[in-house]
């Protein structure tokens, strides 16, 4: 199994801004001497939690502090941009750090739909070309030939080299599954987006409807699920009250910065006290040894190839202690 790692560079209150993308940069580098496969990053807009606005500078960014470890998007919310662009920007990114590169592609806005409009006022139309746009991106990042009688078929994504970015389809539904399996790439399903509500399904759609490509002769499948690992259950259980709060209020369309797990605490209702125990029971939450069997026997129930972790908490040395702690179980 391979363990990787998605960071969103989230919010916290009384934090600004800009020390969370950089907390995002640290944290890669540390998930690389603990061994981590991959570190992906991902995209939203105009959201209070999640400030992680510009994947692909992020992905720059750790590209020039790291050395081993694969750096990825999770995903470029494609609708949002010319599949071109997309490609030379993909193209420069491995130049930057060769044979390391993850192009993860998703089809959802990672916003609402009047900030989508505010990116692209095109948005509407662009996610009825997703498998198009993909299907152009391969042939640009890879330099190859575009679709016979393609208006841009003269049209090449520079710089080229002798590596090119690994393209990945992100997902939490359906749809990314067969647009996977349709142009024989790896898939990756989110699994804390929706509390894994569809996601057996989607990996078996994957699996059944998975046509090979040239580059993938059998389907690869990951899941993304969100964890906390502390030397003590107890712990855990205490840093989780800042994420248990921010899960409810999202449920209620209320998003801002992560606070305290004494905050956290003081903000919780009574009357929401079995959806809080719901979602400790439910959370992958414990000693690392604990979540780590909790990961190993989802995988395994699943049938993915590999396993990715998002973790927030408001003390950031608690964040990077619990990948430390997932890492040495592992």
């Amino acid at each position: 199994m391979r363990l990787s790692v998605l960071d969103q560079s989230v919010a916290v209150a009384g934090r600004p801004h800009d020390q969370s993308i950089r907390n995002t940069v640290a944290l890669a580098r540390h998930c690389e001497t603990l061994g981590y496969e991959r570190f992906w990053v991902s995209e939203h807009h105009n959201h209070p939690t999640i400030v992680g606005t510009a994947p692909e500078i992020v992905m720059a960014a750790i590209a020039a502090t790291t050395e081993r470890i694969r750096i990825g998007s999770a995903g470029i919310m494609l609708p949002h941009y010319a599949p071109f662009k997309v490609a030379e920007v993909f193209r420069v990114l491995d130049a930057l750090a060769p044979g390391r590169i993850d192009m993860g592609l998703g089809r959802a806005p990672g916003s609402d739909g009047r900030t989508a409009f505010a990116l692209n006022p095109a948005a509407n139309e662009r996610p009825e070309h997703f498998p198009s746009d993909v299907r152009d991106l391969i042939a640009w990042v890879h330099n190859e030939p575009l679709v016979n009688g393609h208006p841009f078929a003269a049209v090449q994504a520079f710089p080229q080299g002798a590596t090119a970015p690994e393209v990945w389809i992100l997902g939490s539904s359906d749809y990314g599954a067969q647009v996977a399996a349709l142009f024989g790439l790896p898939y990756c399903y989110a699994w804390f987006f929706s509390d894994g509500a569809g996601g057996e399904r989607a990996i078996d759609l994957y699996k059944r409807t998975y046509r090979p490509s040239a580059r993938h002769p059998e389907p690869h499948s990951g899941l993304c699920v969100w964890a906390l690992a502390a030397p003590t259950m107890e712990e855990a259980q205490y840093h989780l009250t800042s994420r248990v709060l921010s899960r409810i209020n999202r449920d209620r369309g209320l998003l801002g910065p992560l606070v305290s797990p004494d905050e956290a605490a003081k903000m919780l209702a009574p009357h929401d006290q079995t959806r809080i125990d719901r979602i400790r029971r439910d959370t992958f939450v414990g000693t690392g040894a604990e979540v780590m069997a909790r990961i190993v026997e989802l995988k395994e129930r699943v049938g993915v190839d590999e396993m990715a972790v998002v973790t927030w908490t408001y003390d950031e040395a608690v964040r990077r202690q619990s990948y430390a702690e997932l890492a040495k179980a592992f």
